[in-house]
């Protein structure tokens, strides 16, 4: 198993993105996770678990865009927060658009829009562990995502 997980590890395109807590991060939504590039939050974003986050979806680079925009593909997505590790998995597609500044969404459905990093989610903010959300409620929190698209 492990020798497995070296050799498609290798095989992936991986992009790490850096954000920090708020006090406002809920972690409720059902259907979505999103990190913003925006250094403020109110409690409306109930979906958003970071905030000023060091890429949007248009920062992803080139390579790992053009791999994510295969149908299907398998998106790997690692939560990392204080020694603590959430995986989420999620899938490209052809009409993934990575346009959008400031913001890269998860979704568990299939609707595409310019903030749209992944679809078909096996998870949403409402899943993140409850320790993991607390800890995000810290502006001193240090939060990153790491991405791995698959062959």
């Amino acid at each position: 198993y492990k020798v497995l997980f070296l050799m498609r590890d290798m095989t992936g395109i991986k992009e790490s993105i850096k954000f920090y807590g708020h006090p406002n991060i809920t972690g409720l939504h059902k259907t979505t996770i999103e990190i913003t590039r925006d250094s403020y939050l109110t409690k409306n974003g109930d979906c958003i678990i970071g905030i000023s986050a060091n890429k949007g979806c248009i920062d992803l680079s080139d390579e790992f865009k053009q791999k994510l925009k295969i149908d299907k593909t398998r998106l790997e997505i690692l939560l990392l927060v204080n020694n603590k590790e959430f995986l989420i998995t999620a899938n490209g597609s052809l009409d993934l658009l990575f346009t959008h500044s400031t913001d890269l969404v998860i979704r568990k459905s299939n609707f595409l829009c310019s903030r749209t990093l992944a679809i078909n989610s096996d998870k949403a903010a409402f899943d993140i562990p409850r320790d993991i959300i607390t800890d995000l409620q810290n502006t001193n929190t240090n939060g990153i995502l790491e991405l791995t698209v698959s062959d």
